[in-house]
């Protein structure tokens, strides 16, 4: 049964999808696979705030009864979802414990995912309001890297980035406010697009962190990525922003080539003072050699980034106040938390609304670097995932400084909201995955998913599966 079980969930959302279609198996068989999975490999990884097994099975016996015609694209697929997002009949924690009331409906993302045929079967560790990109959490717990689970997985969407890597889920919800999707993606080995801004809902909320947050899925492989954006993409009148429509589905995209792409590449960071770990460079450079053999034009480039940190602090100040405004108990914040809230009132709103006009104005400059070539190519993360613990006893000033090798490469995309995606690039001397940054110019996701795409045909990377404890 274990054996059946892992085959079942790491074949992906598109294959579950089909098994149950072509009548293979149910949304009961794949939602019990799941389920067990989670009771026997959960209690060492961390990855689930709480699951929802009672709920989940009742859906998928619906979802099982529903008529051929009434069927959606992911019709009895389990799926994940991170604790910043509502899901009816559940707190919605932010990570912490300040929240008690469940939610009385589906935020937008999460409606959409079930109208499509999915079922959620649980909620995502994440660190307090996703400030870290670290999944440690004083109420809830640490996830723990699949791969090695002496290691972090990455955050803030750790959780749901632990849940697919180590085959619990096909895919799982997260969100990007500094690299939420792509640095877990990167220390997971797993795919993560962080979509242009205003591409997917944050209703009922009219944002997430400002400009700063989207939302989006973590993914084994590039064509499930792009199946559940095909699901999730679009906005509602909620929506503070909301990107140009695509012209053709993503799925749909990824059976024309994307022809030969003029693409740069860089170790430099974004972050001026970090220097890339050598074995993230060895994976940039292999990656250049793939795609010039994909037939690619790939040059050497000197980004002039444009400094975001100061856009990005408002946001970030401003987007941690407004989360935690919402909650009931303020009083049961975690104290590195009330240090950022302390910061965070010193920086009025009007200085978080200057911070979002000037993220625009970065972005006109950073469109510049696209008059040159078509996809830019760096590093996901400076430095190797950190043994678990990286904010014990860190206060907030420690904390920032821990993280600033981990978003040196993903936050300015935030402030620009330009897309970008993690692609999985081998592993490391450590046994820990490697990954690749693709960031593309604004409002199009299709090329950076055509190029993943065939990167991940050269070098096929959604087979390979971790090792995992049981306790």
């Amino acid at each position: 049964m274990d054996r059946d079980d892992a085959e079942l969930m790491f074949q992906g959302v598109e294959r579950q999808a089909e098994l149950v279609r072509t009548g293979k198996t149910t949304s009961r068989a794949l939602v019990e696979a799941a389920l067990r999975r989670v009771n026997r490999f959960d209690p060492a990884l961390g990855a689930f705030r709480t699951v929802l097994a009672e709920q989940a099975l009742a859906e998928a016996d619906a979802r099982d009864a529903e008529a051929e015609q009434d069927r959606g694209p992911l019709h009895g697929v389990p799926v994940a979802v991170k604790d910043e997002f509502d899901v009816a009949g559940q707190v919605t924690t932010f990570g912490g414990a300040a929240n008690r009331t469940p939610a009385a409906a589906d935020s937008e993302a999460v409606r959409r995912l079930r109208a499509a045929g999915a079922v959620v079967i649980g909620k995502t560790t994440m660190p307090e309001f996703g400030q870290w990109p670290f999944t440690e959490s004083a109420a809830h717990g640490t996830a723990h890297n699949p791969w090695d689970t002496t290691r972090t997985p990455g955050g803030s969407s750790g959780g749901s980035a632990a849940a697919v890597a180590a085959g619990l889920v096909g895919a799982a919800l997260g969100g990007d406010g500094g690299g939420s999707i792509r640095i877990p993606a990167a220390c997971c080995g797993l795919f993560g697009l962080k979509p242009q801004r205003g591409r997917v809902s944050t209703a009922p909320n009219p944002h997430l962190w400002y400009a700063l947050g989207t939302v989006g899925p973590l993914t084994r492989t590039v064509r499930d990525a792009a199946l559940l954006y095909d699901v999730l993409a679009g906005t509602t009148p909620a929506d503070r922003w909301s990107a140009r429509p695509a012209t053709t589905g993503w799925l749909r995209a990824l059976e024309t080539p994307p022809g030969r792409m003029r693409i740069g590449y860089s170790a430099k960071a974004a972050v001026p003072g970090i220097r890339p770990h050598p074995e993230h460079v060895g994976a940039l450079l292999e990656t250049v050699r793939a795609l010039r053999a994909l037939g690619h034009d790939v040059r050497e480039v000197n980004p002039r980034y444009p400094d975001a940190t100061a856009p990005f602090a408002a946001q970030f100040c401003g987007g941690v106040r407004a989360e935690a405004a919402t909650v009931e108990r303020p009083d049961l914040l975690e104290p590195r938390t009330r240090s950022t809230l302390a910061l965070a009132r010193l920086v009025p709103q009007s200085a978080v609304e200057r911070g979002i006009r000037a993220g625009e104005r970065l972005a006109d400059r950073a469109d510049r670097m696209f008059t040159s070539m078509d996809l830019l190519l760096t590093p996901v993360v400076a430095a190797r995932p950190r043994p678990v613990g990286a904010l014990d006893g860190a206060g907030l000033l420690t904390a920032l400084a821990r993280s600033r090798p981990m978003v040196a490469y993903t936050a300015l995309w935030n402030v620009t909201g330009h897309p970008a995606a993690s692609v999985p690039a081998g592993f490391g001397s450590d046994g820990l995955p490697l990954a690749v940054q693709l960031v593309g110019r604004r409002d199009d996701e299709v090329s950076v998913l055509r190029v993943a795409a065939q990167l991940e045909e050269a070098r096929p990377w959604a087979e390979t599966r971790p090792r995992l404890p049981v306790t």
